[in-house]
């Protein structure tokens, strides 16, 4: 599995230049997924590829006003600890700023749209993309009131967005979004996102009953909602409607793991339902022309809407998101 994650690693790092790619959750996710990498196999060449990506967006500028672009920064901490180089904790002060300036619900709940002029709405992504920054800085920081805010976001968020089911819709206080529909990467950030925050209470020796609670509810769901072929379906339930869906697939496999790992989920609930995904991922990993592997069936960017509007999202190649989904997993 670390061979196959790494051979995917090379492939898109070879592919995709650091300096090319946005400050934005599109390739943060997959440059998250090369700090875990790095991480597992020590390979410089991985962490000199975030590297090269923070350095550049330092130098040229980058903007944190919403979730989306709050998200790069979890990998300057990474690159603080690992160098000590001070320059990487001005992207943690501005995410510090831009966490007391955000909109936020009645509750509490951080806003999607952040400092936009929006009512606050809240969308599951941000529980993966400020979550991730909260719980990586938080750890290195050994910073309380980051954990928290997390411990207010995720009941907060469960209270609004998760249904009887244990499923999370996609957004809510948004007009264009069907509070029913339960979209399956939003899921998958949940639970890769919730499981990793989990994890860095364990080693600190903390916990949140009321977070586990609504991700072991979650994790029920998702694991009755597998098909059969080991995927997931992209709205999880409207199973037969629309596609199975790789990045869907890799975050469920990654945030159960995790959430088992550091002994929060049951092996008999969670194992079989994790091979059976990487053994579906397995196949989702196809060679290009020169024989590298490349990650197929990503859906593309995705707003929250009507059925019709996440069944309409096309299934894509190469997408940084997808393909750091499947290395985390």
């Amino acid at each position: 599995a670390i061979a196959t994650a790494m051979a995917v690693a090379d492939r898109h790092m070879q592919m995709f230049p650091p300096a090319e790619q946005p400050w934005f959750w599109t390739e943060s996710v997959f440059m998250f997924s090369l700090v875990e990498l790095h991480r597992v196999t020590g390979e410089a060449r991985y962490l000199d590829h975030v590297q090269a990506w923070v350095d550049h967006h330092i130098d040229v500028g980058y903007t944190i006003d919403q979730s989306d672009t709050c998200a790069p920064v979890a990998m300057a901490a990474r690159l603080l600890a690992e160098t000590g180089d001070p320059k990487y904790r001005q992207p943690y002060d501005d995410a510090l700023l831009y966490l007391d300036a955000a909109a936020r619900s009645n509750a509490g709940g951080l806003s999607h749209f952040g400092t936009f002029p929006l009512a606050a709405t809240l969308w599951v992504d941000s529980l993966f993309m400020l979550g991730t920054v909260m719980t990586r800085w938080g750890e290195l920081e050994d910073n309380q009131a980051l954990f928290d805010d997390l411990a207010l976001q995720f009941p907060v968020f469960s209270d609004e967005l998760q249904a009887d089911t244990g499923l999370y819709a996609h957004a809510w206080s948004w007009p264009m979004g069907d509070a029913t529909l339960n979209w399956g990467r939003g899921n998958g950030w949940v639970s890769a996102a919730g499981y990793d925050y989990l994890r860095a209470l364990v080693i600190r020796g903390q916990s949140d009953a009321q977070t586990e609670a609504a991700l072991a509810s979650q994790t029920a769901a998702i694991v009755s909602s597998q098909d059969g072929s080991g995927l997931w379906w992209i709205v999880l339930n409207h199973p037969g409607e629309g596609y199975l869906e790789t990045s869907t697939t890799a975050l469920f496999a990654y945030g159960l793991a995790r959430g088992f790992r550091y002994g929060l989920l049951d092996a008999e609930l969670v194992l079989p339902a994790i091979d059976a995904a990487m053994i579906a991922l397995d196949d989702k990993i196809v060679a290009d022309q020169d024989g590298l592997p490349v990650i197929t069936d990503i859906s593309g960017p995705t707003g929250p809407g009507e059925l019709a509007d996440y069944l309409a999202v096309p299934l894509e190649d190469d997408l940084g998101y997808g393909v750091g989904a499947v290395i985390l997993a």
